[in-house]
């Protein structure tokens, strides 16, 4: 889990987001977080007390003069990997920014030393009042973090910035925060998902990548500092904060935006189940009269181009196999001139298409090996880790 052993304190204010809260809780403790909860008067004119509790399974904290903990201030802030303020009122944004202590949340924030991260909700009027902003750009300048707020229909009524970010992406920027910055100088470029090559202007040759290996890539080399290139298929996943996203439809988009980006990179990682055919597109839709014969002719090999490249950068691609997995994935290293190559096995139905675990195989020119059901992410873990030794190296 990304945030295992990790300690956070969850502070939660008096506004309305103060219900995604809730959800922002259950993610940090899914990912493996020990989180705990201190609540302002104001925020339990919203969610009880008991909610986070049960929750996080432990006591919620409330006061600053509480007779059974007088240090409570003291110790969650010194024990806090992190303090994450969510929602973040404007009102307790100016207390902090002005060193107002007057409740735990404000005090045990004036005694922390570990990273602060907010999330503003409000109304969009006081959000865009010159006060809150000069309070927020005070807070950034002294190293503060922040996430949002959206745009989006308010609780008020109005529609403007003002809403919380939503629950999964503070929990994103959290693992962010907390990451080793291990691969800060290196620049990565990551395809994924599938391809589509038309037929006709309503059906395509397509196959079943969802694009979750590669966005987990993406992902997990953003956390930890690399800057990243995505470079997808048609796909339904969210795009990734702080990663450059460039869409294509077909096998020729995407070896185009490939060959005009990888001179700014270090490594590629062809994690896109590029099509291997396609045929000549019809302009009006075919009617189902009989049988169809078609001419498929094969797409570019966009991976065996960037290995004939005079100054190429790391290269890993993917093999997906249904038989001899070890011997393709040998082949495919050689013959493409790759530095890694990632072996999955299409009969296991754990992993693949669709699926959010893998059980790969690292291929190397000095061996393999085989790793165990994980993670898309963990396996992404894996995969860049070697991409690190072959950066450090070179």
């Amino acid at each position: 889990m990304s945030l295992k052993g990790k300690r956070i304190t969850l502070g939660v204010t008096g506004g309305i987001g103060a219900y995604k809260a809730v959800e922002v809780l259950r993610l940090l403790v899914k990912e493996g977080a020990c989180v705990t909860v201190v609540m302002t008067r104001g925020a339990e004119q919203f969610v009880t007390p008991l909610t986070f509790s049960t929750l996080s399974g432990g006591r919620v904290y409330r006061e600053v003069f509480d007779p059974h903990d007088p240090l409570s201030h003291i110790t969650l802030a010194q024990e806090a990997d992190l303090i994450l303020i969510a929602p973040a009122t404007a009102n307790t944004i100016g207390k902090i920014a002005s060193g107002i202590a007057d409740n735990l949340l404000t005090t045990l924030v004036m005694a922390a030393s570990c990273p602060v991260l907010m999330a503003p909700a409000m109304n969009t009027r006081m959000y865009e009042n010159s006060i809150v902003q000069r309070n927020i750009k005070a807070l950034q300048s002294l190293g503060y973090h922040f996430i949002g707020p959206e745009e989006g229909e308010l609780a008020c009524g109005y529609t403007g910035r003002g809403r919380m970010s939503e629950p999964e992406e503070i929990k994103e920027m959290v693992v962010d925060i907390l990451t080793s910055k291990d691969l800060e100088g290196l620049r990565v470029l990551v395809t994924a998902g599938p391809t589509r090559e038309f037929i006709d202007p309503v059906r395509f040759i397509s196959n079943p990548s969802t694009g979750k290996m590669g966005f987990a890539i993406a992902r997990v080399a953003k956390r930890r500092g690399a800057s990243v290139i995505l470079v997808t298929g048609p796909t339904s996943l969210k795009p990734i904060r702080g990663v450059e996203t460039i869409h294509v439809e077909g096998a020729f988009d995407m070896r185009e935006k490939v060959l005009e980006r990888v001179g700014e990179v270090d490594a590629v990682i062809m994690a896109a189940a590029v099509g291997d055919f396609y045929t000549e597109r019809m302009e009006r839709k075919i009617k189902r009269e009989g049988q169809l014969t078609l001419c498929l002719k094969p797409t570019p090999d966009i991976l065996k181009e960037l290995g004939n490249l005079r100054e190429r950068p790391i290269l890993v691609g993917f093999a997906a196999e249904t038989e001899d997995l070890l011997k393709g994935a040998r082949r495919k290293l050689v013959e493409k001139g790759l530095d890694l190559v990632v072996a999955n096995d299409l009969r296991d139905p754990d992993s693949g298409f669709g699926k959010d675990t893998n059980r790969v195989i690292i291929v190397e020119r000095e061996g393999e090996e085989e790793l165990p059901l994980l993670s898309k992410e963990e396996v992404a873990w894996r995969i860049l880790d070697r991409v690190r030794t072959l950066w450090k190296r070179d």
